[in-house]
């Protein structure tokens, strides 16, 4: 594995997964008026949270639905919000869960907290642990943490002289289209760690890769700026959905 200064690493690609499963012949009835073995609760205890569906988690979630729809009925219209992609949940907010009806604030924030424990879990303790040495390891933080969003955001990794983890932080949130990289934040937040490097990332929530001018001017500037201070800017990643584009890697930086 080559470090910052001479590096060519594949993309990293990252397992995706769904499924969704529809109880239609129960729509009008109540959960508690199936047998036992369907229930969604019972089905967990008895076969484990693998066998039941994608539904079926998020119906036990929320436990109950409201007076003109099941349980099951109200988990369908929240995974429908994601396009019934389980990765897409961690996009909704509790304003849009709220909408649907026997949804309130408590379940909204309930599932909301569920979504990004999940999301959590798939960042890689052992990265964040360690030396931060190389693009893949920058990219093993960066794309769990952008690859689902549909708006871009933009984040630091900072590092200490050794290159091991100070912390991380999200600078900047924009649309669909943009976000704007805020030097003063950045290089404030660098002097008063006390961080001898930086590593910026943002997401292209088009699923493009390259970058565009405005990308590729902001990094130069951040690079000079940040070297005034003794700091290096060693990469600039941009995400798109599993892949990465690396500033480093291309010679750029």
């Amino acid at each position: 594995m080559h470090n910052f200064t001479n590096c060519r690493i594949l993309n990293k690609s990252l397992p995706t997964f769904g499924g969704l499963f529809l109880f239609d012949n129960m729509n009008t009835q109540k959960i508690s008026e199936w047998p036992s073995q369907e229930r969604p609760r019972e089905r967990l205890e008895e076969r484990g949270a693998s066998a039941i569906s994608d539904t079926e988690l998020i119906a036990i979630l929320i436990n109950t639905g409201s007076k003109a729809h099941s349980v099951l009925d109200t988990a369908r219209e929240i995974l429908s919000l994601a396009d019934n992609e389980i990765r897409n949940l961690c996009n909704i907010t509790i304003e849009e869960l709220c909408s649907i009806k026997g949804v309130g604030k408590v379940k909204a924030t309930r599932l909301i907290a569920s979504f990004e424990l999940s999301r959590r879990y798939n960042l890689p303790d052992d990265v964040t642990a360690s030396c931060i040495d190389t693009t893949r390891k920058a990219a093993e933080i960066a794309i769990p943490l952008l690859r689902n969003l549909n708006h871009e955001e933009c984040w630091v990794i900072y590092l200490n002289q050794a290159n091991r983890l100070i912390s991380k932080e999200k600078i900047s949130s924009g649309g669909v289209s943009g976000t704007v990289i805020d030097m003063r934040i950045v290089l404030k937040s660098a002097v008063t760690k006390l961080a001898s490097g930086l590593i910026l990332f943002h997401n292209h929530p088009s699923g493009h890769l390259l970058p565009g001018p405005q990308d590729r001017d902001q990094t130069m500037m951040l690079r000079d700026a940040a070297a005034i201070f003794g700091i290096r800017l060693l990469d600039h990643l941009i995400v798109a959905r599993n892949r990465y584009y690396s500033f480093a890697e291309e010679g750029i930086i």
